[in-house]
């Protein structure tokens, strides 16, 4: 009978780890494959539900002052799970206050990180982000927007810190504010991006119209599935 030495069993140990991780890459991949106007329903649902938790927990809710600064809100649900690789993959939906002073419809995006470093475990994100310019949103309408990277991130103060509000976080493009659950151990680089997702949009709206008249025009009227975030954002920041 043949003995693997301890070397061997690290070595054959590390290959399973690697083959978990590029299962995971593959996972990633096949989650942004076309979804249905069903699951395209739920996407919004699910971040409608992510915001009224945030803000119904004072040690997550976003103070008004910070929503009063707000051009765009970005509302992201992600998962991650990796070994030596961490995929993060997952979606959200952006909404902008347009020159009326009206939330536009939700739009859905596609959002993901893949993060280098030794981890272990899997953590579920929730994020929220406040985006202060008209500048800003913009950039997802050509390309993939790279957080930290097209446009300066900052950790938001909760409605508990009103203290830590100051001149420098109030000029930052984009305010964040997230919670994790899970358990995800491990010092990892990361950038997290956006990028818009067309096919999910025409199957929710039955339109061919694009990201930016969704967002800015009045071609395309909420359904009644999407319209009560519209609406709660309306409520909280008007």
């Amino acid at each position: 009978m043949h003995t693997l030495s301890v070397n061997q069993l690290i070595r054959l140990a590390m290959k399973k780890l690697l083959l978990l991780s590029l299962l995971a890459l593959v996972s990633a991949a096949s989650a942004r494959a076309k979804t249905t106007r069903e699951e395209s329903v739920i996407r919004v649902e699910s971040c409608e539900a992510i915001l009224r938790e945030f803000q119904a927990n004072p040690a997550t809710a976003i103070p008004p002052s910070i929503l009063q600064r707000a051009h765009a809100l970005v509302i992201v649900n992600q998962f991650k799970a990796g070994f030596f690789l961490g995929v993060k993959d997952g979606y959200g939906v952006i909404l902008v206050k347009k020159a009326d002073g009206q939330w536009s419809i939700p739009v859905l995006v596609t959002a993901g990180e893949l993060s280098l470093g030794f981890q272990i475990g899997a953590n579920a994100t929730e994020t929220v982000m406040v985006l202060t310019d008209d500048a800003t949103p913009r950039i997802i309408f050509n390309r993939r927007f790279n957080l930290g990277v097209d446009a300066n991130a900052i950790a938001g103060p909760n409605a508990a810190e009103a203290e830590k509000f100051n001149r420098e976080l109030l000029a930052t493009p984009v305010i964040v504010y997230g919670k994790s659950r899970g358990l995800y151990a491990g010092a990892t680089v990361k950038t997290g991006w956006l990028e818009r997702n067309d096919d999910a949009n025409f199957e929710l709206y039955s339109t061919q119209y694009t990201m930016p008249e969704l967002l800015y025009s009045d071609w395309v009227k909420n359904t009644s599935e999407t319209a009560h975030l519209t609406e709660f954002v309306q409520q909280i920041a008007p």
